[in-house]
């Protein structure tokens, strides 16, 4: 089965699978959490930047360049981001990506200023090929462990699990499996087999210095003290999620307007390119037209920040539904009224913006502002363009501390405070439409 990858835990607690292995590093967090299996694998971590950087030929460049920060990619949630995090600081900039190869490519097309990332040594090594404009800086770095990860209570399985491991390595199939696809080396000599009593894989007394990715504790252990440092970074999510609503939908509100008024009074092939591009956007996932505007575009020399792709994206995509709002709108307008003020002498344009515009305006507030409440949901679909906005900040930090439920429901309530009063405000001008409504 697949999923994303910093969520596949979330599969095995709800029991949609039973076992995760897709190079998931050992970290104490996992302690108490999940089962874990002896390392079927030791990995280690490998800088890139593109060939013709002439900038970042080591890696106390990255320490180095002062003011001018290193934009550095990495996977969100993985060991890459913890020891970049504790290693370099404030020294460089990261940015978090759901995909080894969407962060490869984004340094590779220089994609919103993406200088460098650091992946697994075995990411590099299978797809070296696909990427030759990448290359490597430093040697492999920050060792750690590839372990299967259980659900607790099963112990027979993950005992299971590692005589297969064990199995594979004393029959040599393991290591031929390794050499076949060029990820042995001489690390794997070092793989530990420290296992506690419930056959769970133990750091001491391993041979291994493994970067501490700790940053929380078990969830049953988690207190309101230990989330209380989280509740400024969900906060700045909030922000991101506030500034790409408000800056996204006064956009989308104004294309939608003027498609909506061209398709009722333009010439016609206007109407049909514009019925078509409604079509078209109506008719895609929003999450694919970011990924058009921020990842393949640059592929055509067009390069668009992140945060000003995710606004685009977000209005591109709102647009389509706001001009079917105001066709409706302007439709609903009596043509009495239009013909009326042609034969006062008014040109088509000053009945629209003076008689025609101004009540379908009255009529479309309703369903706009409740498509700006849906906004503020959609932006979380941003995350897979790097913006880091609310939900996005909720799955780093639930990963890192394991209090899946509490910063689910801070986050919900964070969500909730932004959106109810708005709807507050929508039922109250749907109130006092009606009523207008009935005195005329």
């Amino acid at each position: 089965m697949q999923g994303p990858w910093d969520k596949l835990p979330e599969l095995l607690d709800r029991g949609e699978v039973d076992i995760v292995l897709n190079g998931y590093e050992w970290k104490p967090t996992w302690k108490g959490r999940y089962g874990t299996t002896m390392p079927y694998y030791v990995y280690q971590l490998q800088w890139m930047v593109r060939s013709d950087d002439k900038r970042l030929q080591q890696l106390s460049d990255f320490r180095s360049a002062g003011s001018d920060k290193p934009r550095v990619a990495v996977l969100a949630a993985s060991a890459a981001e913890s020891h970049v995090r504790q290693e370099f600081g404030d020294a460089v900039e990261i940015v978090l990506f759901d995909g080894a190869t969407d962060a490869m490519r984004a340094v590779e097309l220089n994609i919103d200023g993406i200088d460098a990332t650091v992946q697994d040594l075995p990411v590099v090594t299978f797809y070296s090929t696909r990427f030759p404009q990448l290359r490597k800086v430093g040697d492999p770095t920050a060792p750690g462990y590839y372990v299967a990860l259980t659900p607790w209570e099963e112990t027979s399985l993950t005992h299971a699990l590692n005589t297969a491991i064990l199995d594979g390595w004393q029959d040599g199939s393991i290591p031929a499996i390794y050499e076949r696809y060029g990820m042995w080396n001489d690390m794997q000599r070092h793989r530990g087999l420290g296992l506690d009593e419930r056959s769970n894989f133990q750091l001491d007394p391993l041979p291994l210095e493994i970067p501490n990715t700790q940053s929380g504790t078990s969830p049953h252990k988690t207190t309101l003290y230990e989330l209380w440092p989280r509740l400024p970074m969900l906060f700045q999510g909030a922000v991101m999620t506030v500034f790409l609503s408000v800056t996204a939908m006064p956009l989308a509100i104004l294309v939608g307007l003027s498609i909506a008024t061209a398709r009722l009074y333009a010439p016609p092939i206007v109407r049909w390119v514009l019925g078509l591009y409604v079509e078209l956007i109506r008719g895609t996932p929003l999450v694919l037209q970011l990924y058009v505007i921020f990842f393949l575009l640059p592929e055509f020399g067009i390069s668009l920040p992140a945060l000003v792709a995710a606004i685009l994206g977000l209005a591109m995509n709102y647009s389509a539904y706001e001009a079917e709002i105001y066709r409706a709108g302007l439709q609903a307008v009596p043509r009495g009224q239009t013909e009326a003020a042609l034969s006062l002498g008014m040109s088509r344009w000053q009945t629209l913006q003076r008689i025609v515009i101004p009540q379908a305006f009255r009529i479309v507030i309703p369903p706009v502002l409740n498509d700006f409440i849906a906004l503020f949901k959609d932006t979380a679909v941003c995350s897979v363009i790097t913006v880091v906005e609310l939900s996005k900040q909720y799955y780093i930090h639930a990963q890192s501390t394991g209090a899946v439920v509490a910063l689910a429901a801070v986050t919900g309530l964070f969500y909730l405070a932004m959106s109810y009063p708005l709807a507050l405000v929508v039922g109250r001008i749907e109130h006092r439409i009606a009523a207008g409504t009935r005195r005329d």
